[in-house]
């Protein structure tokens, strides 16, 4: 599907271009009989009188038990923008999945029923999308701008949270949890067929598979206040959330999700700077190189003091570093030069071993030369030694992973998957 391009609708909300609605506003709902119909109303009203697009709100109720179902019908009776759906089985993924897939809508989104994200945000949040502009939109509450009123037990648990998708999966979005989403319908086809989780774990997933994807994800930093009366279980929704995190990430590691035909077919190729005298992908590799380079250090210096306890120098330089280089080699390959899979991991640690025998050479001698200039030097002048030959061992490290470990032709088949075979496929 193309960007969509429609024309603001009149007062009256007659459907949109060829008769399509814009935005379908999905609101999950289990056992709400206490809060839909205000919520809803309150939702239709803001959007009729700021929205400049044709809408529609989807009650997705996933197995009710209350009288949540007929609230919802009689809602979609007496106003012509709602539609109730209903669902046998619980889980809010699922309602989100069975909703946005039975839609003609160009874009969709969803709020939690509490409304807990003001509502001024909703035409910032699908504006991008409309454009063509992005893929998805999220509203954050931990970006800069954002206003949030809550305890400090879901901050603790948030930015947790949040802070195990950045050191596991990579995650590049500030916020995954905020109930307040939106995505373009034509992404959303190719996105939601592999999005396996049907409970509150389906925001994130969806957001990893789409950012691995390659597709633009927009933030909206949103004003939020807290819903006191919130039924989630904070404990069993992590729990969950955490096996979602293991379940992807080795679903990711193996390669087993067709995350470079998603991209081929959704046309974003990765972004490749043509700039004369600069190696395509340098300015990344060595932010990422970098980044490993200071944690491997300070694993090497902490290696290094726990062996210094019960051997020499020497001894404890060398384990430390032996140890340190084999994860350092492990990360860079899969992190900085994009290599992926089994094939040639082997081939590439004994190369790396290579390297560590060069930068074992150059802190072990200087280690060598302390001893022979300071016999009796302070072990913080060792620690000292240890750090600028590293520093050096570093940048020679660098040079030899990008021209002969992991040179070009041992991530041609990675790149080659990820580069688009196809334009962006219309609807």
């Amino acid at each position: 599907m193309s960007p969509a391009t429609t024309e603001p609708a009149d007062p009256t909300r007659s459907p949109g271009r060829g008769g399509r609605v814009v935005l379908d506003i999905v609101v999950p709902v289990y056992n709400e009989e206490a809060d839909l119909e205000r919520s809803v109303r309150r939702l239709h009203a803001h959007l009729r009188a700021t929205f400049p697009y044709t809408f529609r709100i989807t009650v997705a109720d996933n197995a009710s038990t209350d009288s949540t179902p007929q609230i919802a019908a009689r809602l979609a009776a007496e106003i012509p923008e709602v539609r109730p759906t209903r669902l046998e089985q619980k889980g809010r993924g699922r309602a989100l999945q069975t909703a946005w897939s039975a839609s003609d809508a160009e874009v969709l989104a969803y709020c939690d029923v509490d409304l807990s994200t003001d509502l001024d945000a909703v035409l910032p949040l699908v504006a991008p999308l409309i454009s063509g502009h992005s893929d998805l939109a999220i509203g954050t509450r931990l970006g800069r701008g954002s206003r949030v009123v809550r305890g400090a037990k879901r901050e603790f648990v948030s930015r947790c949270y949040n802070l195990i998708l950045r050191s596991t999966l990579a995650a590049g979005f500030s916020d995954a949890q905020c109930g307040f989403k939106a995505i373009r319908a034509d992404v959303a086809r190719r996105l939601l067929p592999l999005v396996e989780d049907t409970g509150w774990f389906f925001d994130t997933e969806l957001l990893v598979l789409a950012e691995r994807a390659g597709l633009r994800i927009h933030e909206v930093p949103v004003d939020w206040v807290d819903d006191p009366n919130s039924t989630v279980d904070i404990v069993a929704t992590a729990v969950a959330d955490l096996k979602g995190v293991w379940r992807v990430g080795r679903a990711l590691a193996a390669g087993t999700l067709p995350i470079a035909d998603v991209r081929a077919q959704l046309g974003r190729a990765p972004l490749q700077p043509d700039v004369a005298g600069v190696p395509k992908g340098l300015p990344t590799q060595l932010v990422r190189f970098a980044a490993i380079g200071i944690a491997s250090t300070l694993a090497n210096l902490l290696l290094f003091l726990l062996f210094r306890t019960f051997a020499g120098p020497i001894a404890a330089n060398v384990a430390a570093l032996l140890l340190t280089t084999i994860a350092n080699t492990a990360a860079n390959r899969r992190l900085t030069f994009g290599v992926r899979g089994r094939a040639g991991a082997a081939r590439h640690q004994v190369q790396g071993l290579i390297v560590f025998g060069l930068a074992l050479g150059l802190t072990t001698g200087a280690l060598a030369l302390l001893g022979a200039l300071l016999p009796d030097a302070h072990q913080a002048v060792e620690v000292a030694a240890i750090v600028a030959a590293n520093l050096v061992a570093t940048v020679l490290r660098f040079v030899l992973f990008r021209a002969w470990v992991f040179r070009p032709r041992a991530a041609a088949g990675t790149a080659a998957a990820a580069t688009p075979t196809t334009t962006r496929i219309a609807a």
